[in-house]
């Protein structure tokens, strides 16, 4: 019963997105703005060297 009503949830969303093409290109937009955030861990600034004369706390400080 729950894997029908999955199924019908999942064909009448299908439909909606076949009949209103400004619901296609948001869901796309969002797929599209899903892809380009990184990963968890993932740093976007890797070339950012750490300079040797401040301190732990002068870096964020100053």
């Amino acid at each position: 019963m729950k894997k029908r009503m999955a199924l019908t949830a999942i064909g009448l969303g299908a439909a909606y997105l076949m009949r209103n093409k400004d619901a296609r290109d948001k869901l796309s937009r969002q797929f599209d703005e899903f892809n380009d955030t990184p990963m968890r861990g993932d740093r976007k600034d890797h070339n950012q060297k750490p300079e040797p004369n401040k301190g732990l706390l002068g870096r964020f400080l100053g």
